[in-house]
């Protein structure tokens, strides 16, 4: 499609008192792709797609959240995310800062070695062997919400299944109390609920006592567990090894990674469950491909994967000057990997805006990151959608989306709140 034709078809609307402008009629140093309501109104795709063609590596000088480089192609990603030493994850891993009143480091947020010692002490939790262990007990909880759910009536996915289905998991890798569970997606919300990735509707206040809440409760479990025998839970992983075992005395330092597991391990794959769902129903036709060939399910997977990137971005602080592919980025300079912008790079993914269930190389994508940082439990999420959607198919014989998707607020987390479905009976 030309340009000229895009900006006819994208007029100007209105919602909630914005304007949405054309992004293809605004001068470059105008687009600002940080704005979060561009993602809650699912607008944001033309303004990655001008960037990638005409300024992949593009200055937003003022924004509300600073000045901030914007990298919108998958190689270039690859090249930030796998240069630590140039580009710092210390300290903020959002385009926005965080607030100086109320900071929690986290490994994620942090440089070598730290950043190795304390992901190193967490990472059994979901090693291979591990996730052996786990399958019969994920695909037993699967098949009791599936069952649970009902049939020929409308309810809303994201609660009842990937809200539910997720919290299970994260509360058997914290071994948290199970009756307690629903706690943990309270606190990845607000966990991620900042300024700093375009969310307002929670005061800094407020934030602040919902987090020491889930401090608190976190710390009556670590002194239980460190005087418990060693398990694989993620809080007995860190309570009992030796490079991580005094972190409770830094209260902060504590939370910081408390937020960062319950964030990665819900946050991530409830809005990929979701965004299958979603995906299916647009492109009809691959879901009769699934029903043909349900051995496509594992591939699938990864390309919901892609296709959705759960988190929009990731952001690095330059720590020197560097010319990058032709830009001059300074020391302190906001480098923000735009991972939705490069799952769309057609240089690289051919036919990125088609959702394919059969393509080639289908785990190419960038949504878990590259280098020392790459997601930790991507195998974990993998496997809780390729568990999900063999027993959909053995169930239903379609899940139908009978409203429109409500997204989240941000742009950090490609989330959603409600997705209206009904099931529709496997045909015998």
């Amino acid at each position: 499609m030309s340009q000229a034709a895009r900006a006819g078809e994208q007029q100007a609307s209105t919602t909630n008192g914005e304007e949405w402008r054309d992004p293809w009629a605004l001068p470059l140093s105008e687009l600002n792709p940080a704005r979060a309501i561009l993602f809650k109104e699912n607008v944001h795709e033309e303004y990655f797609r001008r960037l990638r063609k005409e300024d992949p590596v593009h200055y937003t000088a003022e924004s509300e959240f600073g000045s901030y480089w914007s990298i919108t192609k998958y190689n270039d990603i690859v090249a930030v995310d796998s240069n630590h030493k140039v580009f710092s994850s210390d300290k903020n891993i959002v385009v926005g800062d965080t607030e100086e009143e109320f900071t929690t480091p986290m490994f994620i947020a942090m440089d070598p070695p730290i950043h190795d010692i304390q992901r190193r002490a967490a990472q059994p939790a979901v090693a291979p062997t591990q996730l052996s262990e786990l399958e019969g007990l994920i695909r037993e909880r699967v098949c009791r919400i599936l069952d649970e759910l009902p049939v020929g009536e409308e309810f809303n996915w994201v609660d009842r299944v990937s809200i539910e289905l997720t919290t299970q998991m994260l509360a058997t890798l914290f071994d948290f109390p199970f009756e307690d569970r629903h706690l943990l997606p309270y606190w990845s919300d607000v966990g991620t609920a900042s300024p700093s990735t375009g969310r307002a509707d929670i005061s800094f206040e407020d934030r602040h006592v919902i987090l020491q809440e889930c401090l608190n409760y976190f710390s009556k479990l670590w002194i239980e567990r460190k005087n418990q025998p060693p398990k694989f839970d993620f809080i007995s992983l860190l309570a009992h090894d030796p490079a991580t075992e005094n972190m409770i005395d830094d209260p902060m330092e504590f939370l910081g990674n408390l937020i960062l597991l319950i964030v990665g391990g819900n946050d991530t794959t409830r809005n990929s469950m979701t965004g299958g769902v979603i995906q299916l129903n647009r492109f009809p036709e691959e879901w009769e491909k699934l029903k043909a060939n349900p051995d496509l399910v594992t591939n699938m997977v990864s390309e919901i994967i892609r296709y959705q990137t759960p988190l929009a971005h990731m952001r690095r602080t330059a720590l020197e000057d560097i010319e990058f592919q032709g830009k001059q980025i300074k020391k302190g300079d906001r480098v923000v990997m735009w991972y939705f912008s490069g799952n769309r790079d057609d240089e690289v993914i051919e036919n990125p805006d088609q959702f394919k269930i059969d393509r080639e190389n289908a785990r190419r994508h960038v949504s878990f990151g590259f280098g020392i940082h790459r997601c930790m439990g991507n195998r974990v999420a993998e496997m809780q959608l390729r568990i999900l959607w063999e027993e959909v198919l053995k169930r239903f014989d379609k899940v139908e989306v009978v409203g429109e998707p409500e997204r989240v607020l941000s742009n950090f987390v490609l989330g959603y709140t409600k997705l209206p479905v009904v099931l529709h009976p496997k045909k015998k």
